[in-house]
């Protein structure tokens, strides 16, 4: 029999709610969300809520979890697990493993190593490429969460450089389009330019200027071109500069809006102040930037020009990190501490708490048209994830769940910490430890 749970006197941080609730959670659902309930079933395990917060369980639409093929580095059932210690419940995972996700054959693989091992629900993209259009129109987008194109060159080898092949797939495939904008021709010459000048062995201060906001810009001007072109359903993953900002409107709601855009967790606290001191372990693609470009971001996501927000938890092993700049591959891991990154933004005020709650849950789950997901409303799948706003988490290498073993946060210590998640209704997890006993189910999509 599943575990029963009602959690007493809690803040619920959800959209209908933002007071103090009991919550009923009969696995999968919330079946009961009410000032006081009296009324149980049989067998409640009752929590305590007393001076904690409830929220809508994180659904991180970008991330790199490295099975098939690269599971030196990640997979997905270690991943997932570091995902749901840092309250993200959902996950949306991206196509270059090895061998890369651009077919059904591969993707439906991807979903079977899931359904065994993965402790978050989960979501796979098919991949474009210059000649996989046949592929992306036999995909039902009702189960899968949408394409994702390269329109610049980053980790694995799926670049989409056809005019013609990317014309395509923007006017004829029926499914949200992820993209990543970065102008491959603005990066050569970048990169020439500078190592003509300065030679090979460059600190790491260089990739913001080797991939400048030029290259960002002109990329996502002409995805957003394109899209405007074909009314495409287009989302620009991973915005990093001010410049692209220009790109994008505030003045419709949600459910309005063909073309979307989401800032991750990097590019909203590092600056390139801070690649003197940590090197390649922040090294991304796009790459972090400005302080200037951090505050716009930040700015952007509480004006609403950016819609959401994710991680692009990208994992090598530390050894591949210490490599010279332009041997070290871009990315690193996230997904454990994210949302608490987000709360330290939220104790120093740059966010409030309904737009932490909406940028990561509400707004991703609209955008996608996940099914009963990303709320906390009675009858929805019990994602949630309780939280101390005032117990500090210090980031070690001994309470670190990803498999490289590293975190960019190391020795920080958070103002927070993620007391307990719930995913589909079973506590998977809570305060250091798992229930492994039940793993996630594959995300829905109400898309006609």
């Amino acid at each position: 029999m599943s575990k029963k749970y009602l959690i007493k006197n809690i803040f619920v941080a959800s959209d209908d709610y933002y007071d103090y609730y009991d919550v009923l959670i009969e696995p999968p659902y919330i079946s009961k969300i009410e000032k006081c309930i009296d009324s149980l079933p049989e067998n409640v395990i009752e929590i305590n809520g007393e001076n904690k917060i409830l929220i809508p369980g994180m659904i991180d639409d970008q991330v790199h979890f490295r099975e098939p093929g690269l599971t030196h580095k990640g997979e997905i059932y270690t991943e997932s697990k570091a995902a749901v210690a840092g309250g993200i419940t959902s996950y949306m995972e991206m196509p270059n493993t090895k061998p890369p996700a651009v077919s059904l054959e591969e993707l439906e693989k991807k979903y079977s190593i899931a359904q065994n091992k993965s402790l978050a629900n989960y979501s796979f993209y098919i991949g474009a490429t210059n000649d996989n259009l046949d592929e992306l129109l036999k995909t039902d987008y009702s189960k899968v969460c949408g394409i994702k194109i390269f329109l610049g060159s980053s980790t694995g080898n799926l670049l989409v450089d056809n005019t013609k092949a990317i014309e395509q797939i923007f006017s004829q495939t029926n499914a949200l389009i992820a993209t990543h904008c970065e102008d491959d021709n603005i990066i050569k010459k970048n990169l020439d330019r500078i190592t003509d000048e300065y030679g090979f062995d460059l600190p790491t201060y260089y990739h913001a200027i080797i991939r400048n906001d030029e290259a960002c810009y002109a990329s996502s001007k002409f995805a957003v071109e394109t899209a405007k072109k074909y009314n495409t359903r287009l989302h620009i993953l991973h915005i990093s500069t001010a410049k692209e900002l220009s790109l994008f409107r505030n003045d419709l709601p949600l459910s309005q809006k063909r073309i979307t855009a989401e800032a991750c967790i990097h590019h909203l606290w590092f600056t390139d102040e801070d690649y003197e001191k940590l090197g390649n372990k922040i090294k991304w693609n796009p790459a972090i930037k400005t302080q200037y470009d951090r505050d716009s971001l930040i700015d952007a996501v509480n004006t609403d020009l950016i819609d959401i927000i994710a991680t692009d938890h990208a994992p090598h092993t530390i050894e591949e990190k210490n490599k010279p700049l332009l041997e070290a591959p871009s990315g690193g891991p996230l997904v454990q501490h994210a949302l608490l990154a987000l709360f330290d933004l939220y104790h120093q005020k740059k966010f409030t708490l309904e737009t932490i709650v909406r940028k990561t849950s509400h707004n991703v789950a609209d955008m996608f048209q996940i099914k009963n997901r990303g709320y906390i409303k009675e009858g929805y799948f019990a994602d949630v994830v309780m939280i101390d706003l005032n117990k500090p988490t210090t980031v070690t290498k001994d309470n670190i769940f990803y498999k490289c073993g590293w975190s960019p946060f190391e020795g920080h210590t958070f103002s927070s910490s993620i007391e307990k998640t719930f995913v589909n209704g079973y506590l998977v997890y809570d305060n250091g430890t798992f229930d492994e006993s039940q793993k996630g189910m594959r995300l829905e999509f109400d898309r006609k």
